[in-house]
């Protein structure tokens, strides 16, 4: 195939939902269609097959929940799909931040009986910072649910983006018979089964009007949905694809991913609607760097240790932007400006791999064995091409972690050391003190877990967790003097990982007070 051709048939995206909206399930479900697995949706499922699930991780097994974010490849309608499987758990890390990096869409799943949570609001103020487009997944439609016009109410109200419902749901919860699509004008039937429900092939009709929907919903049901869908017409937002790939039009799809009913409307739709890989932003000058740019670029933007227990290696995830990866290509290091040979590459499916001999814009490649690289880092052909799309995002909990066996020393800090490096969390040394036991910052205190977990399952080393008095990190100007700061009850000053200057605050108060006494010293939310 021509490079163009390439780019063109890949789609990079992740799901995004709250805790229980379904995402796990809804993941497996687009698996199907990609031929990945043969078996989803139950506990012995699961356990049958191997590569279906993308929670790897035993703690994640264990808690039933995703910790950290995988790679998911597969292809479908000639399309190849990129789906980069994150953490939906309520301790989310900055990990899930970053993945929206390395994303040209994102899927929003939202549970219907629940509408948008508190989890949901978070992830989508950071793909409506990026402009990434979002295609909406309205799940568990076969259940109660709030009524599907102040769902799309409460889309435009809390999260501000329009909506256009591209199909509408025929009845809710046990009076749930399927979906009518408002553009291609047919309508998809839902039969509700013992234990479950299934999918019935879709029925052309020109309108509701057509008998065969009178027959399957009752009279009320039917009256509610001929109503709701006249007041789309006449109020509702039209559709626009450019506002939809802008990230400030959601199309909106009902289903149910448990039954399997609505996810293969929701996955044409959004290969149809969803754009291929495009331009990103490199260097000071803010060039464009399209990906059909025959140079070789991508950023690193997570890193992984001991994926495989058995070889306790270290991977990092590289976003293609730009030209075609090769295996054993040579490239330059940004951070460092040294050439690199990446022979060590690999293709993944959550904890499966193969040799990846070639790739292009959009897809993502695992390479092994590169300790100096890091979060951020850009691989390139042209050394002058640097990427900037890694945000840092200020800590929100903090804590001590002690080593409780001094013969166990090396194996605590080696271990650390390279969590660290994964980026899932952040270092701080107090200024006065002599202490060496480092105080870690995270975004979630899920991550302290996590980080003692694998302290112990994967490098042989214990620790005791002391939670540490602080709710907030933030930043000094460089050349700052601290000496000279008024400091309030409990604030400390502190220095990151790169020697970059902070203050550590207990509470929202001492943070005001701090800068009522010190005025013309300015806090900032990251380090410059």
């Amino acid at each position: 195939m021509l490079p163009a051709e390439e780019i063109a048939r890949r789609r990079t995206f992740a799901i995004i939902s709250h805790p229980d909206a379904g995402k796990t399930t809804l993941t497996e479900k687009l698996l199907l269609y990609g031929g990945a697995t043969q078996l989803a949706g139950t506990v012995g499922a699961r356990k049958a097959q191997r590569a279906a699930t993308s929670d790897w991780m035993e703690l994640e097994k264990k808690r039933g929940i995703s910790i950290t974010s995988t790679v998911l490849q597969f292809d479908y309608r000639g399309y190849r799909l990129n789906l980069l499987d994150t953490p939906g758990h309520r301790d989310f890390s900055e990990d899930t931040y970053r993945v929206l990096t390395a994303v040209d869409a994102v899927i929003m799943v939202i549970d219907a009986g629940k509408g948008i949570e508190t989890q949901t609001r978070k992830l989508f103020e950071v793909c409506r910072q990026r402009g990434v487009p979002i295609f909406t997944f309205m799940n568990k439609m076969d259940r109660p649910t709030r009524e599907p016009l102040a769902l799309l109410d409460e889309l435009e109200s809390v999260l501000g983006i329009a909506a256009f419902p591209v199909n509408w749901p025929l009845g809710t919860g046990f009076e749930f018979r399927g979906v009518f699509d408002r553009q291609a004008k047919a309508v998809h039937l839902f039969e509700r089964l013992p234990g479950g429900g299934a999918y019935v092939a879709p029925v052309n009709v020109t309108d509701l009007a057509d008998p065969i929907v009178k027959e399957k919903l009752d009279p009320d049901a039917y009256a509610r949905a001929v109503e709701e869908l006249e007041m789309l017409e006449i109020a509702g937002a039209e559709y626009d694809q450019a506002t939809v790939l802008a990230g400030k039009q959601t199309p909106v799809f009902f289903g149910s991913a448990m039954n399997n009913f609505g996810v293969q409307l929701l996955l044409d739709n959004f290969l149809d609607r969803s754009a291929p890989p495009g331009a990103r932003v490199a260097g000071a000058d803010h060039e464009e760097i399209p990906p059909t740019n025959p140079d070789f670029s991508g950023f690193v933007f997570k890193i992984q240790a001991n994926m495989d227990p058995r070889h306790r290696d270290r991977i990092a995830f590289v976003r293609v932007v730009s030209g075609r990866f090769d295996r054993d290509m040579q490239v330059t290091h940004s951070r460092t400006g040294k050439k690199v040979r990446l022979s060590n590459a690999h293709r993944l499916f959550a904890q499966d791999r193969e040799t990846v001999e070639e790739a292009w814009p959009g897809d993502i490649v695992g390479l092994v064995g590169h300790s100096e690289f890091g979060i951020g880092d850009t691989l390139s052909a042209d050394p002058a091409v640097v990427y900037h799309e890694i945000p840092r995002f200020p800590p929100e909990v903090f804590a001590f972690l002690h080593n409780p066996n001094t013969g166990k020393f090396k194996q605590f800090r080696q271990g650390l050391d390279q969590l660290l490096q994964e980026g899932v969390m952040q270092v701080f040394h107090l200024a006065d003190s002599l202490s060496k036991v480092p105080l870690l910052a995270a975004v979630g205190p899920l991550q302290f877990e996590v980080v003692q977990y694998r302290l112990e399952t994967e490098y042989g080393a214990a620790s005791r967790l002391e939670t540490a008095p602080w709710q907030a990190a933030k930043w000094l100007p460089p050349g700052t003097d601290t000496t000279i700061l008024k400091l309030p009850t409990d604030v400390r000053i502190a220095t990151d990982a790169v020697g970059a200057p902070a203050v550590l605050f207990p509470n929202d108060w001492t943070q005001r007070y701090f800068t009522e006494v010190n005025p013309n010293v300015p806090l900032l939310d990251l380090p410059t």
